[in-house]
């Protein structure tokens, strides 16, 4: 029944501010909705809305992914404006030094909102 109905990803934040600076002015995104409940950004025909919350950064997975379709420029803007990516060494999962993961046909790398959320971009495989 869901399957056809669009979905979106939610992000808890601590402080609103702060995260709007970040995704807007850090990321590149324009918000599309705004209200005292959060943020609402389109993102590539998906939405992102981050809103306050007393459990913003408790997640330890991944809570928001995009897939591109050139990771290496993508990690390269990333880069320039001050992101960080995060290293990982699990049964599965080894990021090089580079902090890019090489998981069969993917590859993806992973990064820090300012509360710790844990975002993610990734690209298939060309055949």
């Amino acid at each position: 029944m869901l399957r056809n109905y669009p979905v979106y990803a939610t992000i808890a934040v601590k402080d609103l501010g702060k995260a709007r600076t970040f995704y807007e002015q850090t990321l590149g995104f324009t918000a599309s909705m705004e209200s005292d409940e959060g943020v609402m950004y389109d993102s590539g025909g998906t939405r992102v809305f981050v809103y306050p919350s007393q459990f913003a950064g408790t997640a330890q997975q991944t809570v928001a992914s995009w897939e591109v379709d050139d990771l290496d420029k993508v990690a390269e803007d990333l880069r320039g404006r001050g992101i960080k990516f995060e290293q990982y060494d699990l049964p599965g999962l080894k990021t090089n030094k580079d902090g890019i993961a090489e998981m069969g046909e993917e590859r993806g790398f992973w990064f820090k909102d300012p509360d710790g959320n844990i975002l993610s971009v990734g690209q298939q495989r060309r055949r």
